[in-house]
């Protein structure tokens, strides 16, 4: 499988963003991972290596929704104001563990690539590659 550029982990749980991690090395998606504690984070990082078109730019952004200082709704937010050349190409998921069906419509209301209930997989992984990247992870 052709390796995605990079990815960003968007999660204040520690433990989360590792496991994570393990997972997304062990199945061989990407050399280059970011990882961010909330939106504000992530969003600093998106602004330093998307401001141009580079291979440090993530490919798929993994947002998590409830975090402290910036949450992923927030986060959303401030993104879709960026003036990115490379934001139509980001791929941007939602991981939660709420399940609340006013978060569930709202994050189907919004113009992103997803929403994935916790924990991540790789059966998840592999829908997310198919479904935007055209790519299967190796069986």
């Amino acid at each position: 499988m052709q390796k995605l550029t990079c990815v960003l982990l968007v999660d204040d749980d520690q433990t989360t963003n590792y496991l994570n991690q393990l997972l997304i090395n062990r199945l061989e998606i990407t050399d280059k991972l970011l990882i961010a504690l909330n939106g504000q984070e992530a969003l600093d990082l998106v602004q330093a290596h998307c401001h141009e078109a580079t291979p440090d730019c993530p490919a798929l952004i993994l947002l998590d929704v409830k975090m402290p200082v910036m949450d992923g709704f927030q986060f959303l937010e401030a993104y879709d104001k960026l003036p990115l050349p490379e934001k139509a190409a980001i791929i941007i998921v939602m991981l939660t563990t709420s399940l609340h069906p006013q978060d569930v419509d709202r994050v189907r209301r919004l113009n992103i690539g997803g929403f994935l209930n916790k924990p991540l997989t790789k059966e998840k992984l592999n829908d997310v590659l198919k479904n935007h990247f055209n790519r299967h992870l190796p069986e």
